[in-house]
């Protein structure tokens, strides 16, 4: 299905989250460096909306929060919600962009990845949806949680890999929830200012890969374009329609710097759009952080490059 390189990685996430965890500690804000997992309260989301795709089957753990790196985590998320930011209707485009942060899909962070994304983009005109999907699940407890991580980290609890329809049945959940998202804002196009055939996507880590799933694997959700941040660009098979690709990575990412950019040449061979940001540093997980290194870059880069496909203005 041409979806077997990409979601390997989904699958085999748990056992390079930890360097991920290091490479925050190493590139994030100094100030934000000795943050610890905090527990915090689950914040009001008043504009959520559930996407209907009901409770993940046999999750038993209720959704929590925490705080860390100077942002805010949801873990173990059963209900999935679609949280719309809206542009000021005089300077909206028409144009809308489903964003879906990253925490290899054990948790998600929300502020640097989700809300903070979406505001920008609001700001230039684009309704931006921030996607809380499914997750697997982790244990309640803080500390237990903590604990998790590290025996899964031993090498003892790492999965064997297995066969490619069940890599694509592992994110079956967060895929179903992803094309919801999308048919919600076409439902509500009208209302919200929005184009139906202008819907874009863009995810970051696991979200990346949840991105690239839906573009080939979404069925009915076809994003108009998408944006894959430090996500994996394993070889894959690129359909003949694939949307025009924006890629952002930091060459010092110790989860995919090295891995090649397979998926950059294929879709120059399939002859469709992407512009490929090979950043110097900026480590994984950088997000919306405002760090000295040209990773930092990687949002105006994005919005220029939705301009420069006409996003940025409205449909003539």
């Amino acid at each position: 299905m041409g979806l077997t390189s990409t979601l390997r990685h989904a699958m085999t996430v748990r056992a390079t989250f930890k360097a991920t965890l290091v490479a925050l500690a190493l590139t994030l804000p100094a100030q934000a460096q000795n943050d610890k997992m905090t527990p915090i309260a689950i914040p009001a989301q008043p504009a959520a909306i559930e996407l209907g795709t009901g409770p993940l089957p046999d999750a038993k753990v209720p959704e929590s929060w925490h705080s860390q790196y100077g942002s805010l985590f949801a873990r173990n998320v059963t209900v999935a919600t679609l949280t719309p930011f809206l542009p000021d209707p005089a300077k909206a485009t028409g144009a809308a962009v489903v964003v879906a942060p990253g925490g290899g899909f054990r948790t998600l962070s929300m502020s640097n990845e989700g809300w903070d994304v979406a505001k920008a983009l609001a700001d230039k005109g684009v309704a931006a949806f921030v996607l809380k999907y499914r997750l697997n699940q982790t244990p309640a407890d803080m500390q237990a949680f903590e604990q998790s991580m590290r025996e899964m980290f031993s090498g003892a609890a790492r999965p064997a890999r297995p066969k490619p329809d069940d890599m694509i049945a592992a994110i079956a959940p967060q895929i179903a929830d992803a094309r919801a998202a999308f048919a919600l804002i076409r439902r509500r196009a009208a209302e919200w200012r929005v184009d139906p055939d202008r819907i874009g996507m863009v995810g970051f880590s696991a979200g990346a890969m949840l991105t690239m799933a839906t573009a080939v694997a979404g069925q009915d959700a076809k994003p108009a374009f998408i944006g894959n941040i430090y996500g994996p660009l394993a070889a894959m098979t690129v359909p003949a329609d694939a949307p025009p690709l924006f890629v952002g990575l930091a060459a010092d990412d110790p989860l995919f710097g090295n891995t090649g950019f397979g998926l950059i040449e294929n879709w120059r061979a399939a002859k469709r759009p992407v512009e490929f940001h090979l950043f110097e540093q900026g480590g994984h997980g950088f997000g919306m952080y405002q760090k000295e290194t040209t990773s930092t870059g990687w949002f105006d880069a994005f919005t220029r490059w939705i301009a420069m496909h006409g996003y940025l203005k409205p449909k003539g």
